[in-house]
């Protein structure tokens, strides 16, 4: 007898019957994107081990830091999600003539909390008069938003939907020659990153303090040269090639661009929600479809992606962070995308909405939109009660993978104790939106042997 108590030749019977109807299963969260290559493959592997891998002050950690390495930040929901650990920026606001400033000189803006050593500490100078905490960003399907082309996002900006106005923040990658063109940003609460090379780098340098062949020195701990030189032993740069001639800013980077997006499910196009979604105006900024473009790997070349984001600045009045970096002025904030929204512990930039209940988190971060969202926000809250709910139960369907019943990002047998149950087809008996939906593949309104079947295939994974 099987797992789940059916016979061997019963159960291959199920998986059979459930093939061919042009389904398949999604990738689960810190899945490898399909369709690598076994080379590829191999390299997102080797990646994510490096990712994940504490670093080591003789590696280059520090002098000052915020973690140990990047699984630290990136954790929640799977490896390369986002997480319940935050970073400080800081700055000087502007006043009269003078604009803001991001006090560089004094280690700004973004403070490095941890050091090697108490001596090196780093601490938010007294003339700061503005500070914000921004959540870890979730790295799932980075290498799919980074093929997204520049075009495609520059005609959103240049041609917006009625009642919002984003900006395409235009940067410089580090890979790219001196004075080659800006590319457009689309990492970062402010799209102040344009590539995943980009962020690997400049995280590696300011978030570990692992030195590169891009970013060639080490943070000084509050602006102080003097305590850099006598808090850092290791030779800059410290990241150099392994023996296949990769930097661990390029190992990290091939786990990013080969991570699949988060999973969604029921499948998009299918719930109630997602039309008073796009009606009250969320879908102007949280733009659903992409498609990218070009790209090295087939695997991330000419793919239909639905990250619910424009990856565009927008005025989001109040909900701005009071930092400015680059284009992005103390207004204005990347619109977050959406995929995997369940994944995460909390949301907004800041992480405010944490009460732990989907609904009042979601209530919540709609409430603190303003400037281009206020029009939203009003739109929402003139919704009924039951259009909230499908909205949310939409919104809840972005990071869920089939057959997680017990909603905890896994698929274990625990799973089939809620599932069991519901196994009463083949009979139609709920709708998309009913709790059994998350375990009906085919979305035929009942849970059958065909279900079974996908059940089987998704738990032998």
């Amino acid at each position: 007898m099987n797992r789940f108590g059916l016979g061997l030749g019963c159960a291959l019977f199920l998986v059979v019957t459930g093939l061919g109807q042009g389904l398949e299963l999604q990738p689960r969260s810190g899945d490898p994107l399909p369709g690598l290559t076994p080379a590829e493959l191999d390299r997102f592997w080797i990646g994510r081990a490096v990712f994940d891998a504490p670093l080591s002050v003789a590696e280059g950690l520090g002098p000052i830091m915020n973690q140990t390495s990047c699984g630290s930040c990136h954790s929640a929901g799977g490896i390369g999600g986002a997480g319940s650990i935050s970073v400080m920026r800081f700055g000087r606001a502007a006043n009269g003539m003078s604009p803001f400033d991001p006090l560089d000189s004094l280690g700004g803006s973004l403070l490095q909390a941890q050091a090697i050593s108490i001596a090196c500490q780093e601490s938010i100078p007294p003339v700061a008069d503005v500070t914000t905490i921004r959540a870890t960003t979730p790295t799932f399907g980075m290498g799919l938003v980074e093929a997204i082309p520049d075009a495609t996002l520059l005609a959103l900006a240049n041609n917006p939907p009625m009642g919002v106005s984003g900006i395409a923040h235009m940067v410089p990658a580090f890979e790219d020659p001196p004075n080659a063109p800006l590319r457009v940003g689309r990492f970062g609460w402010k799209s102040q990153v344009p590539t995943t090379l980009t962020f690997s780098a400049d995280a590696a340098q300011n978030e570990l303090g692992l030195t590169n062949r891009f970013l060639t020195t080490d943070n000084a701990p509050n602006g102080n040269q003097a305590l850099l030189l006598a808090c850092d032993s290791v030779a800059d740069p410290e990241d150099g090639p392994d023996a296949q001639g990769f930097h661990k800013i390029d190992r990290m980077t091939d786990f990013q661009r080969f991570l699949a997006p988060p999973p969604q499910f029921p499948r998009a196009g299918t719930m109630q929600g997602e039309p008073i979604f796009n009606q009250i105006g969320c879908a102007s900024c949280h733009t659903p479809t992409f498609n990218t473009g070009p790209a090295p790997e087939a695997a991330l070349a000419y793919k239909t992606i639905r990250p619910y984001s424009d990856f565009l600045l927008h005025d989001v009045g109040a909900l701005g962070d009071g930092i400015v970096q680059g284009q992005g002025t103390e207004r204005e904030m990347r619109t977050a995308p959406l995929w995997g929204l369940r994944l995460r512990l909390s949301f907004l930039h800041d992480g405010r909405a944490n009460q732990g209940d989907f609904a009042l988190d979601i209530a919540s971060a709609i409430a603190d939109h303003g400037g281009e969202a206020s029009a939203s926000r009003a739109a929402w809250n003139a919704l009924s009660q039951a259009d909230k709910d499908a909205v949310i139960r939409f919104l809840d369907s972005l990071g869920r993978t089939e057959f997680d019943q017990d909603g905890d990002f896994q698929l274990t047998d625990f799973d089939w104790f809620f599932i069991e149950p519901m196994f009463t087809g083949p009979t139609p008996s709920f709708t998309v939106e009913s709790p059994q939906a998350v375990s009906d593949f085919d979305g035929d309104g009942d849970i059958d042997l065909i279900d079974f079947g996908w059940l089987q295939r998704a738990m032998s994974r």
